[in-house]
């Protein structure tokens, strides 16, 4: 066996060949089409530049990027200035860019921008027609790849924040050819399924990679769909057409299943305040309840018809017990009266009289006989006496005059 080299001197080598060559030694001018651009956190921009199915990775660092003019984007025709020079840790040549200047758009932007234009002069976009997202489902259904970080992020954000969540995968083809044929029938069996709602969605990539959710097919798909559709295609910077067809676009996948699904807990917590809320809300018309209640019980007293017989009763009872001692007062007197005249006529009564000696004459006819003019001769009269009457006949009259009266 010959020698034998590290990784490292290999890289080294190679770096080598591209130091010492003239060409690449030199700063040079590429023309290509922009794609799977990123703009890091650090400030550097890393893209690749392609043209009729080649692809060279670039770099450009922060410290050039006051040169750049422009936002640079997926599709864009350009042409970038700088050299070329391997990377020695991961044995990978790229081009460090000074300067991009843009050269055009590319054909897939043009499309892009020519499809975007006119479903937007048809109202597609159109903010009526974007439907409310429903706040608590119970089926949620994903047409993405069976495989890869989407479907897995959308699946652990959803059952993270509600476990009883129903997660119905269409498992669509969402790159290369079929991709859009596949989406489309995703949509419609998800929605013929009867989802609650449903997310529409891959990961990133370059233009290429998301052109599937640029057809026009998958367009239609979800502005005809009858159940409410996210977007979630790509990372936050890529944008399609199904986000501006879409109810709602997400940012990423995870950011789609944030918006479809309520947190369960805080859906118990609210239920719970909401409970406790009403609770009190009872109690207290229960007690207005009560307070009117009592005040009309009173109120009722008051007029009642039964407090009122109860009234004039006691107004009878006492008016009764009046009237009877009045009565007795009357009796009492009258009694006192009777007694008196009973004295008094007792005083004159003539059984009296006829006790005492003395006779009552009277006629045939009952009428007393007081003195001699009363009588005639052969006249019978009745004697009554205090122990019987007899019956006489006048023979003989003696007639003294008033001087003996």
């Amino acid at each position: 066996m010959g020698s034998i080299y590290s990784v490292g001197q290999i890289n080294n080598y190679i770096k080598n060949m591209f130091t010492q060559d003239y060409l690449l030694n030199h700063e040079i001018s590429v023309r290509g089409e922009v794609s799977n651009c990123k703009y890091h956190s650090t400030g550097h921009v890393y893209f690749t530049l392609k043209e009729n199915g080649s692809a060279i990775s670039c770099v450009m660092f922060s410290s050039y990027r006051r040169n750049l003019n422009f936002q640079m984007a997926d599709g864009q025709q350009v042409v970038v200035k700088g050299k070329v020079e391997v990377f020695v840790r991961d044995g990978k040549y790229q081009i460090y860019v000074s300067a991009v200047e843009r050269d055009g758009e590319g054909n897939l932007y043009l499309a892009f921008e020519q499809l975007k234009k006119r479903m937007e002069a048809e109202g597609m976009f159109a903010a009526e027609y974007k439907r409310e997202l429903p706040a608590h489902i119970k089926t949620l259904g994903v047409v993405t790849a069976p495989t890869g970080a989407a479907v897995r992020d959308i699946i652990s954000v959803a059952k993270r924040r509600n476990p009883y969540i129903q997660i119905v995968l269409y498992p669509a083809i969402v790159q290369g050819d079929g991709a859009a044929i596949s989406i489309v029938k995703g949509i419609e069996a998800l929605e013929n399924y009867g989802v609650d709602l449903m997310i529409v969605g891959r990961g990133g990539g370059s233009i290429e990679d998301l052109w599937a959710f640029n057809e026009e097919a998958v367009a239609h798909a979800i502005f005809q769909c009858s159940v409410p559709v996210i977007s979630a295609v790509g990372h936050e910077t890529d944008f399609t057409i199904a986000d501006f067809v879409a109810d709602k676009r997400a940012a990423t996948p995870s950011a789609a299943a944030e918006l479809a699904v309520e947190e369960f807990a805080k859906t118990e917590k609210s239920l719970e305040e909401y409970r406790i809320l009403l609770s009190k809300a009872m109690e207290q018309h229960i007690l207005r309840a009560r307070m009117k209640q009592q005040l009309m019980k009173q109120k009722l007293q008051t007029v009642s018809p039964v407090a009122r017989v109860r009234e004039y009763r006691m107004t009878s009872v006492r008016l009764t017990e009046k009237l009877d001692a009045q009565m007795s007062q009357i009796i009492r007197l009258k009694r006192n009266n009777l007694r008196i005249l009973v004295e008094r006529m007792h005083a004159v009564s003539p059984i009296k009289r006829l006790n005492g000696g003395m006779a009552y004459l009277s006629d045939d006819m009952g009428k007393r006989v007081s003195g001699v003019n009363d009588m005639r001769i052969g006249e019978d009269l009745y004697i009554r006496m205090k122990d019987g009457e007899a019956r006489a006949t006048v023979r003989e009259m003696k007639y003294r005059g008033n001087d003996e009266e």
